[in-house]
C-alpha cells in the first residue's frame, strides 16, 4: 500500500559486496512497497549487478553513476541531476566516504537527508570541513545502541540534526524449515574473508573438535579480499583438518545454507550491527561469537546465543566443544529464537521507522 511521501532516493556508492551493500538494496526494496524509491549505486559494481541479475531487485527503480574519487565533480553533477530530474526530496545515504560529494550535490536544494550508520567508525570527523558536510543531515540512523554511541562520539551534529535507532529487518520470512539430518557437525561462517571477520579465529577454534574426535565440516560463504588471499591460503595449509573446510564464495542463496548447518560461528573483531548474525539467529541456528560491540545487543534483545570474551580463541574453543557435546539441547534453544526474530526483525517495523523520518 502506497502512502503519501515525497519521492525518495536510497544511495549506496560502495563497490564492495559486503553486508552494508546488501543492506542498502534490501532497504530500498522494502521501502519501495510503500513509497516511490530510486536506488542509486556505482556503475559496474556488485550492487549494479544485483539490480541486473538478482530477481529480488530487478524490479527496483535504479540509477547508476560513475566516478573515480570520493570528492568527484562528476559524481556531484550526476547525483544532482538525478535528484532534480526525479524531484527527489528524501535521501537515505548508506555509507560514509562519499558524503562530501553528496553535500555539494544537494547544495541549495531542499533535501531531507538521512544517513544510515552500519559500521563502527574510529577516526573523529569534527574538523571544520566535516562539520560543514555533516551540518545538513536531518537524521542519523544507527542500527544498534553501540553504533548510536559511536556516531555521537565520532561525527558532528548540525543545529537541527537528530538521531535514532532503527534495527534492520529480515527481507524474507524467517525459516521454519526442518534441518537436514546428517552425521557430521556442520559449522558455518558468512562474511568477506578479511582479517577482521573472524574466519581465521573460527578455524583455530575447531582444533578442539579435532582433538576430541568430533567429526565436522566447516563451510564459509563470502569473497576473499585480494590483499589477504596469500596470507589466508598459507594459514589454511597449517591446519591438519584443512580438507574439512569448504570455501563457497559469495552466494545469493545464503538463506538455504543457514538451515543446513548446526552452528554459526562468527568471532569478528567488532560489528556495527552484524546482518549475517541477525540472519543466522532468525533461522534458528546455534550462534557463537565474541562478546563485543553490537553483537552484545542481540543478547540484550533476548535471543539465546553464545558469547565469549572478546578475542579469546581459547574461550571460543571451549564453548564450541560445549555446544558440540550438548548439540540437541542447544538446537532446541536456538529454534526458540525464530519466534522472537519475527517480531524484532520485521520488515514492516523497519519500514515504519524510516517512513516516520520522511517528508
Amino acid at each position: 500500500m502506497k502512502i503519501n511521501k515525497h519521492k525518495t532516493a536510497v544511495i549506496c556508492l560502495s563497490p564492495s559486496s559486503g553486508g552494508m551493500e546488501l543492506a542498502s538494496i534490501k532497504l530500498a526494496k522494502i521501502l519501495s512497497k510503500y513509497i516511490d524509491v530510486t536506488f542509486i549505486a556505482q556503475k559496474d559494481s556488485f550492487l549494479h549487478k544485483q539490480c541486473q541479475t538478482n530477481n529480488d531487485y530487478k524490479s527496483l527503480k535504479s540509477e547508476m553513476v560513475t566516478f573515480s574519487t570520493n570528492l568527484s565533480l562528476s559524481l556531484i553533477f550526476q547525483i544532482r541531476k538525478i535528484i532534480k530530474d526525479k524531484n527527489i526530496k528524501n535521501v537515505i545515504f548508506v555509507g560514509a566516504s562519499e558524503l562530501k560529494s553528496l553535500y555539494f550535490s544537494f547544495l541549495g536544494l531542499d533535501i531531507n537527508l538521512i544517513v544510515r550508520h552500519g559500521t563502527t567508525k574510529s577516526t573523529p570527523k569534527k574538523d571544520f570541513f566535516h562539520k560543514l558536510v555533516y551540518s545538513e543531515i536531518t537524521y542519523h540512523v544507527a542500527l544498534s545502541k553501540h553504533l548510536l554511541q559511536n556516531v555521537k562520539t565520532i561525527v558532528p551534529f548540525g543545529k537541527n540534526t537528530k538521531s535514532t535507532i532503527i534495527v534492520p529487518s529480515m527481507p524474507k520470512a524467517c525459516a521454519n524449515i526442518q534441518k537436514e539430518k546428517h552425521s557430521k557437525l556442520r559449522l558455518l561462517h558468512v562474511a568477506r574473508i578479511t582479517p577482521g571477520k573472524g574466519l581465521k579465529e573460527a578455524l583455530q577454534a575447531c582444533s578442539i573438535l579435532e582433538k576430541n574426535n568430533i567429526n565436522f565440516e566447516f563451510d564459509c560463504y563470502g569473497n576473499i579480499a585480494n590483499d589477504y588471499k596469500v596470507e589466508f591460503e598459507n594459514f589454511i595449509q597449517t591446519l591438519p583438518y584443512k580438507e574439512k573446510l569448504n570455501l563457497g564464495g559469495f552466494t545469493n542463496n545464503i538463506y538455504e545454507q543457514y538451515v543446513k548447518h548446526d552452528i554459526f560461528i562468527f568471532p569478528t573483531k567488532g560489528e556495527g550491527f552484524g546482518n549475517v548474525f541477525m540472519e543466522a539467529i532468525s533461522h534458528g541456528i546455534i550462534c557463537l561469537a565474541f562478546d563485543n560491540t553490537a553483537i552484545t545487543n542481540f543478547k540484550e534483545m533476548g535471543f539465546h546465543i553464545h558469547l565469549v570474551e572478546d578475542a579469546n580463541v581459547d574461550a571460543l574453543s571451549k564453548k564450541l566443544l560445549y555446544i558440540a557435546k550438548n548439540l540437541e539441547e542447544e538446537k532446541q534453544l536456538a529454534k526458540k529464537n525464530i519466534k522472537l526474530a519475527k517480531q524484532i526483525f520485521s520488515s514492516k517495523r523497519e519500514a515504519e521507522g524510516y517512513l516516520k523520518l520522511l517528508i
